[in-house]
């Protein structure tokens, strides 16, 4: 168990509010006297639940009565956080959550816990690694089916899997070239350092593709963004509500009402999707609508996916003036399909665009399909190991970068003392995703993400 946790740690790990059970979860080196202080009695046996009476120790002991409720004692290490665990399963209602916790405030060597604190500790005592504890971060903030199943990859080891995969083919490089170096001396096999420098080689090709994702992991973890883009009066926020089910952006005849981005959290088959309803593009001499074309623009570039919306009443004369904008995979759907001839749709499934209307839901049950599965088939993240944060990618490439520094000395024709370094280098920068080096200064930023209580 690491040192500096004398102190042990307590919070209501169900959240607030009247529920019908709240869980409150101790953790440190006198959660086992803290037990039988506010029970009374011996330590239950360990992982197994028993119905006690909970007490304020500071109080006689019919006034000091508090609630009965599970108890769950987790001696260390075997425990969430590698340290003695108490659990009290306690009925959830205010008055009684509020006169625990105040129990537990006033034991001395007791004190209320700092968001992700029994995280940390489990980290700090071996129980998880970082990318574990993001897995765990994730899992708590999933809101969609492949969020989820994404970080319960994390959490059950995947990255740490895999980076532990690189590792031991690093470390067996390295140890060719070391033998070249430190025996140099002794009879051994040829090609020594070569057999080193083409293991690095094949490291060096498959961290590239993990890095060459399209930053699939990334996305799903935040969500796709994507931006809906029109002209004025082309249905951009009267779609949006249809896709959101709810009057979520104000729709007006009034051309330019839109003026900022509304973003609206969508899930799409489990996919987690962020439409982005714009002002709509046009040449104004309004300041705020300019400011209002400026930021849909921004938002079309940025985007992870377009959806291009045209006006049917105008077909096929408008909407095409800012098709500069329009990335080779933007969906492209007409609106107002109520009024579109036969003629028409016909030329616009000659194109491959989508009918829809805002107004009656035509076609918006398709365009739903057609976009879950556009955003599946580009976002949708393998069984693997994956990066989901930015920091992995940084300290992935900065190991590539080593890697690839050592592969140019080797061609050069380098010290192989030089290119030992590098790999060692390398190494370090693969250490620091999963929290085996170096992270202190990342720390407090992994762990503040956590709610009170975990």
């Amino acid at each position: 168990m690491s040192e500096g946790f004398d102190e042990t740690i307590f919070a209501l790990a169900s959240g607030s509010g009247r529920a019908g059970v709240a869980v409150f979860r101790l953790s440190g080196p006198r959660a086992g006297a803290v037990l039988r202080l506010v029970t009374g009695g011996e330590l239950p046996v360990p992982r197994q639940a028993v119905l006690r009476w909970l007490c304020d120790p500071a109080m006689a002991v019919e006034a000091g009565r508090i609630d009965q409720a599970l108890v769950i004692w987790f001696p260390g290490p075997a425990s969430f956080t590698g340290e003695d665990v108490v659990e009290f399963h306690l009925h959830g209602g205010l008055a009684v959550m509020t006169a625990f916790a105040t129990a537990l405030g006033r034991i001395e060597g007791v004190r209320t816990a700092e968001a992700g604190e029994f995280t940390r500790r489990a980290f700090e005592n071996g129980k998880l690694d970082l990318t574990e504890v993001e897995g765990l971060a994730d899992l708590i903030g999933a809101e969609t089916e492949m969020q989820r199943r994404q970080a319960l990859r994390q959490l059950g080891g995947g990255l740490a899997e895999l980076c532990a995969q690189w590792r031991e083919a690093l470390v067996a490089a390295a140890a060719f070239l070391t033998a070249e170096i430190d025996f140099a001396d002794e009879e051994l096999p040829d090609g020594v350092g070569d057999e080193g420098i083409r293991r690095l080689s094949a490291l060096r090709a498959e961290i590239g593709r993990h890095l060459a994702d399209d930053m699939r992991g990334e996305v799903l973890r935040r969500g796709v963004r994507v931006a809906i883009l029109g002209a004025p009066n082309a249905g951009k926020s009267s779609l949006l509500n249809k896709l959101a089910r709810r009057e979520v952006a104000i729709v007006s005849n009034e051309a330019g009402t839109t003026r900022d981005i509304i973003e609206v959290h969508l899930d799409l088959g489990g996919m987690p999707v962020i439409a982005l309803d714009t002002a709509g593009l046009r040449e104004t001499e309004n300041a705020i609508e300019q400011e209002g074309v400026r930021r849909a623009r921004q938002a079309a570039e940025q985007a992870d996916m377009q959806l291009i919306l045209l006006d049917g009443e105008n077909w096929p004369h408008m909407g095409t003036e800012f098709e500069s904008l329009w990335s080779d995979a933007a969906l492209i759907c007409v609106n107002k399909a109520d009024m579109l001839t036969a003629a028409d749709r016909k030329a616009i499934g000659a194109k491959g665009w989508l009918p829809v209307s805002a107004r009656t839901g035509e076609g918006v049950d398709a365009l739903l399909d057609t976009l879950s599965g556009r955003i599946r088939a580009e976002f949708a993240v393998g069984d693997g190991g994956v990066l989901t944060r930015a920091r992995h990618r940084r300290h992935l490439q900065d190991c590539l970068n080593f890697l690839d520094q050592a592969a140019l000395a080797a061609v050069d024709g380098g010290e192989v003392e030089l290119i030992a370094e590098d790999v060692r280098l390398a190494g370090q920068a693969l250490g620091r995703i999963t929290g085996r080096v170096d992270v202190e200064d990342i720390l407090d930023v992994v762990f503040g993400e956590f709610c009170i209580g975990k």
